[in-house]
């Protein structure tokens, strides 16, 4: 009996003591902590969902995958993503379909490093339930081809190469301040046409996501925070487009004490993932 009752005692401290020291604590757009259930609940109301991950933020990838599979129990599904480019639509598909295997997908599709760890399960799922899994970024060469040259580059293409893309001329605005503060960040390496390689790449995936939602559906889009933070980027392009629909926004941080989401990130998007910086890395 004593055994017994060392062993409840154990587990009863080592389970108060996780719950002292959480990996992540969630926040709304005003700094206010709130639950996964009230985040699932206020997303699975939207439209559109712009999921702004931290590329190597183990975190960011497992809630993905678990919001996906919450909100996909409630609504019709289409899943989209920055990590696959448009040209390799056709790859994606035949994956979901079963066509090929994902040997083949990493032969014959251009693959972010940390594909296998961090999307593939995300494209697992989709395959699992039979969801529409879209490629939305734009070809990194092209989105090089204009930070060497600007957008006018971009007319010499084919049409089925322009097809990939945005259609032009492509809007542009290159005083959003997230545009703004990449030039400012980049300090003397910074250009014009460095913010309209960003603009393009923003500009393709609204493009895309739009064109693959339909009434009734829910899209969800997974990319780096950045293209969506401070409801500029991607929700920009989409505003401009259809400023009708209800979109919802998540980003990621990191901090070294997550008790309190510090001030810079107020804001940042209606619900922000403050993760432990001393979480492990996927790459």
């Amino acid at each position: 009996m004593k055994l017994i009752i060392t062993l409840i005692a154990f587990v009863y401290a080592f389970s108060s003591y996780a719950q002292t020291k959480p990996a992540y604590v969630i926040y709304n757009s005003k700094g206010k902590k709130v639950s996964y259930k009230k985040m699932l609940k206020t997303i699975s109301e939207k439209d559109i969902v712009l999921f702004g991950e931290s590329h190597d933020n183990a975190i960011s990838h497992w809630l993905e995958l678990e919001i996906t599979k919450d909100l996909d129990e409630k609504n019709d599904l289409v899943l989209g993503a920055e990590m696959y480019e448009a040209d390799n639509q056709t790859q994606i598909n035949q994956y979901i379909k079963g066509e090929i295997d994902y040997k083949a997908l990493d032969t014959l599709a251009r693959l972010w490093s940390n594909d296998k760890t961090d999307y593939l399960p995300l494209l697992d799922f989709a395959k699992e339930q039979k969801l529409d899994f879209i490629a939305t970024n734009i070809p990194r060469r092209f989105a090089s081809m204009v930070y060497k040259g600007g957008f006018e580059v971009l007319d010499s293409l084919s049409v089925e190469e322009k097809s990939w893309m945005a259609p032009l001329p492509m809007q542009f605005d290159p005083n959003l301040p997230r545009y703004q503060n990449i030039l400012a960040m980049m300090g003397d390496h910074g250009s014009p046409q460095l913010v309209m390689a960003q603009a393009t790449k923003d500009a393709t995936m609204a493009y895309f996501i739009l064109n693959n939602w339909s009434i009734g559906q829910q899209f969800i889009h997974y990319n780096g925070s950045y293209h969506s933070d401070y409801y500029e980027g991607i929700l920009w392009y989409l505003n401009q487009a259809n400023p009708t629909l209800n979109y919802g926004t998540i980003s990621t941080v990191s901090q070294a004490d997550i008790s309190t989401l510090e001030d810079e990130y107020i804001g940042k998007a209606d619900f922000i993932i403050c993760v432990d910086e001393d979480m492990t890395t996927t790459y």
